[in-house]
């Protein structure tokens, strides 16, 4: 495995503003499913339990949230996929080498030519962010779109994974954290962005944004019960109006 590089490319994502839309992850498997990736196959897709290759899935909770008024209940969506760990166990257990991290860019891949389909780096992967594809018999993961972002025949905007354009309440951002200058890693500065699961030592690049306080409305202001509707000072068309529904 290369040592850590300069360059880390990888997500931040917004807990405050995902809606669990699965915009992302339809897109993603979009795009990868006929790209350099892909296929990403489907079992039963139309049965009793639906099943397959997804690089991004979405899950929901319900947390709770103290308040002034007491405690609350709060949904949480939760966009989970390859966090392109600095330190990647799924890279260090992998028998062939088919698990490895691109140097250039901090990205973690999977080499198809390589991969037996053992399911070791699933094993060891804290985040449960590899698939295996039962059809293809090898592992399967998020590529940061890396035939995407590099490809030079799209517009530069168009750069980024597939994921992150499709976002409609642009909760999901893309960038290097390795430069502290960037846009993305200023944001994760601003909004206390924190890595997942810190204390497994596999150093994750990808970060989250914590979701904001909610208001409960405790604060606002009363709304006076004894105004009176002067009817003498409504234009004429309302007046009209006024007297018609009071009959």
């Amino acid at each position: 495995m290369p040592p850590p590089t300069a360059k880390k490319l990888g997500l931040v994502i917004d807990l405050d503003t995902c809606v669990g839309c699965h915009a992302c992850a339809v897109a993603c498997k979009e795009w990868n499913d006929g790209g350099d990736f892909g296929p990403l196959p489907d079992a039963d897709p139309y049965g009793a339990h639906p099943d397959g290759v997804w690089f991004n899935r979405v899950h929901s909770y319900a947390v709770e949230q103290d308040t002034p008024r007491g405690t609350r209940e709060l949904t949480v969506h939760f966009p989970r996929s390859c966090l392109h760990c600095e330190t990647p166990a799924c890279v260090t257990v992998c028998p062939t080498g088919a698990s490895y991290k691109r140097a250039e860019d901090g990205i973690v891949l999977v080499d198809e030519d390589k991969c037996i389909g053992c399911q070791l780096c699933a094993w060891a992967c804290p985040y449960g962010a590899r698939e295996f594809s039962e059809e293809r018999g090898t592992m399967q993961k998020c590529t940061l779109c890396v035939d995407r972002i590099y490809n030079e025949t799209l517009d530069p905007a168009d750069r980024q994974p597939a994921c992150v354009a499709a976002c409609p309440t642009r909760a999901r951002h893309f960038g290097d954290l390795g430069d502290p200058e960037s846009a993305i890693s200023k944001l994760v500065v601003e909004r206390d962005g924190y890595a997942l699961m810190p204390e497994f030592g596999y150093q994750p690049v990808n970060r989250y944004l914590p979701p904001r306080a909610r208001r409960d409305g405790c604060e606002a202001a009363p709304v006076p019960r004894d105004e009176t509707l002067d009817r003498d000072k409504l234009p004429g068309v309302l007046r009209w109006l006024d007297r018609a529904l009071s009959r």
